[in-house]
């Protein structure tokens, strides 16, 4: 396939993501090629993941924290992708994890 400069432009200046979601009951994988430079975060837009959980509220796509293979990114706004990386678009936490563990612990020493 030609471009406008008559380049031929097949994976020249295209990188290979995936960007991922996961319900409980139910997760979608994104296969995309991107320009070089794509942030995370472009990356989600891109994958228009709305479209495939429309039960889920659209903002929570554009704010929610993101990592590439379960480590999190500190800036995804910024975080430019590599070849063959894999997006991970985490779910908000319904309970701050310390807050469990001392919900848990007070249930243990209550014994």
């Amino acid at each position: 396939m030609a471009t406008d400069s008559g380049v031929s432009s097949g994976a020249e200046g295209k990188i290979h993501v995936e960007v991922a979601f996961a319900l409980p009951h139910e997760q979608h994988i994104v296969s995309l090629d991107v320009a070089h430079g794509t942030t995370a975060r472009q990356a989600v837009a891109l994958a228009a993941l709305e479209t495939l959980f429309p039960e889920i509220p659209e903002d929570t796509f554009s704010k929610a924290p993101l990592g590439i293979f379960g480590t999190a990114l500190r800036d995804p706004e910024h975080h430019e992708l590599h070849e063959g990386d894999r997006v991970e678009v985490y779910r908000p936490l319904k309970i701050d994890p310390k807050v469990a563990r001392a919900e848990r612990a007070a249930k243990g020493a209550g014994r």
